[in-house]
C-alpha cells in the first residue's frame, strides 16, 4: 500500500501540472514553441534524476531515494505555483524536473521489488494506482478552475511531503546496501528492445497528458473548463486497463495484448487527428489511454525478469534497482518525442503533431515479441500427475 501511495501521489503532482499547462502559457504568455523548450528541460532534468536514484539507491536505498525526490517536486511544484515572475516559474519547472526523475525511478525499483516477493505480475496495478492519482488531479483540476494557481497547488506539495512517513520496502529486506554499483552482466539487447517499446509508449502518453489540454484549446477553441476532459476520459480508460491488466497478461499473453493495444492505439490517434469537433477527440484521447496503458507496467515487470534472472534473492535486487534506474530513461526519451516532438511538428496547428505518434506506435507490433519473458506471458497449464503405483 505504501509504494502504491507513492505512485498515486506521483501522478497526482505530474497531472495537476500538466492540466494546467494552459493557465500557465496565458499567463506567462508562452508560445508553444517555448512550451516545447520547458518540456525539453524537464525531460533532460529527469533524465538526470534518474541517474541519481541509481547512485542514491546503492547507497541509501530506493526508499531515501524516494523521500527525496518528493521532497525536490514538492519544493519545486510550489515554486512554480507561486512564482513572482517567468525566471523563478522556470527554477521550479527544473527542480520539479530533477525530483520527477528520482521518484519514477525509485518508486519502480520498489514496485520490482514487491513484485519478486509476490512472484507474479502486479506491476500494472501499481501503475493503475499512478493513473488514480492522475484522476484524482484532474477532477481537482476541474472543481478549482476559478481558484489560484498557488491556492490550488499548494495542498498538493503538503501531500507530497506526507509520503516521507510512508513504510516503504527498506533496502534491509532483501540484502544489505552495498558501497558500490553491482556488476551489470545483463543482457542489454533483450533491455534494450524493451526499452523501445517503453519510449513509445511514453511518447503516447507523453502527448496525450500534456498536449491533449491544448489540443481542445488551440484545435477545438474549447473554454477552459473543458480542457481537462483530454485528460480524464484517457486517464479512466488506462486506470480500467491497468486493474485488468495482471489477469489479462496471465489469460491472453503480453504478446498478444500488446500488439492488439498498438492497433487500436493507433485508430485512436487517427481520430484524435481529424476529429471535427472537441468531443470526438474526447473519444479519441479515451481509447488511445485503454489500449496502451499495460505497455510501461509490463516493460519494467520484463526488463526486471530479464535482470535478475539466474540470481539467488541477496544479489537480484540490487542489481534489478541499478538496471531499473538505468532503465527507467527510455521513460524520458520517449517524452522527449512525445512532448517536445509533438509540439515543434505541431508549432502550427497540433493535429500534425498527434500524427508523429499516430504512425509510430505501430513500431510495438514487432517489437511485442520480447515480452516473451517468465512473468509475463501466458502461463502453460500444470502436466497431469501419474497416480504412484
Amino acid at each position: 500500500m505504501a509504494v502504491a501511495a507513492a505512485f498515486a501521489v506521483q501522478g497526482l503532482l505530474f497531472i495537476s501540472l500538466t492540466t494546467r499547462l494552459p493557465r500557465f502559457q496565458d499567463k506567462w504568455d508562452l508560445s508553444e514553441l517555448f512550451v516545447s523548450g520547458l518540456l525539453l528541460m524537464v525531460v533532460l532534468l529527469a533524465g538526470a534524476g534518474s541517474a541519481l536514484s541509481e547512485l542514491a539507491a546503492t547507497r541509501r536505498g530506493s526508499a531515501t531515494a524516494l523521500r527525496v525526490g518528493f521532497v525536490l517536486q514538492a519544493l519545486g511544484l510550489a515554486a512554480v505555483a507561486g512564482a513572482p515572475q517567468r525566471g523563478v516559474f522556470v527554477g521550479g519547472l527544473a527542480v520539479y524536473g530533477l525530483g520527477l526523475g528520482v521518484v519514477d525511478a525509485a518508486s519502480n525499483m520498489q514496485a520490482v521489488a514487491v513484485e519478486h516477493r509476490y512472484g507474479r505480475t502486479i506491476l500494472p496495478s501499481f501503475h493503475g494506482a499512478w493513473t488514480a492519482g492522475g484522476i484524482v488531479a484532474t477532477l481537482v483540476t476541474i472543481a478549482v478552475t476559478r481558484v489560484g494557481l498557488l491556492a490550488g497547488l499548494l495542498p498538493l506539495c503538503v501531500v507530497a511531503l506526507l509520503l516521507l512517513a510512508a513504510p516503504l520496502l527498506p533496502a534491509s529486506a532483501d540484502e544489505p546496501v552495498s558501497t558500490s554499483a553491482p556488476g551489470l552482466d545483463v543482457p542489454w539487447r533483450r533491455i534494450l528492445l524493451l526499452g523501445a517499446a517503453m519510449v513509445l509508449f511514453y511518447m503516447v502518453d507523453t502527448a496525450a497528458t500534456t498536449w491533449g489540454p491544448v489540443f481542445l484549446k488551440s484545435v477545438h477553441a474549447a473554454p477552459d473548463w473543458l480542457l481537462p476532459l483530454a485528460t480524464l476520459p484517457y486517464l479512466v480508460a488506462s486506470l480500467a486497463t491497468r486493474l485488468a491488466g495482471d489477469g489479462a497478461v496471465a489469460r491472453l499473453g503480453a504478446v498478444r495484448l500488446l500488439r492488439v493495444g498498438a492497433v487500436v492505439a493507433c485508430a485512436a490517434l487517427a481520430v484524435i487527428v481529424f476529429s471535427p469537433t472537441w468531443w470526438v477527440a474526447v473519444l479519441g484521447f479515451t481509447f488511445l489511454g485503454g489500449s496502451v496503458a499495460v505497455i510501461a507496467p509490463l516493460s519494467f515487470s520484463a526488463a526486471a525478469v530479464v535482470a535478475g534472472g539466474g540470481l539467488d534473492p541477496e544479489a537480484r535486487r540490487e542489481r534489478v534497482d541499478a538496471v531499473i534506474a538505468r532503465f527507467n530513461q527510455f521513460n524520458y526519451v520517449g517524452g522527449l518525442l512525445g512532448a517536445v516532438l509533438t509540439g515543434v511538428v505541431g508549432s502550427e496547428s497540433l493535429r500534425p503533431g498527434f500524427a508523429v505518434p499516430m504512425v509510430l506506435i505501430l513500431a510495438i507490433l514487432p517489437l511485442a515479441g520480447a515480452f516473451r519473458t517468465e512473468g509475463t506471458t501466458r502461463p502453460t497449464r500444470p502436466t497431469r500427475r501419474t497416480r504412484p503405483t
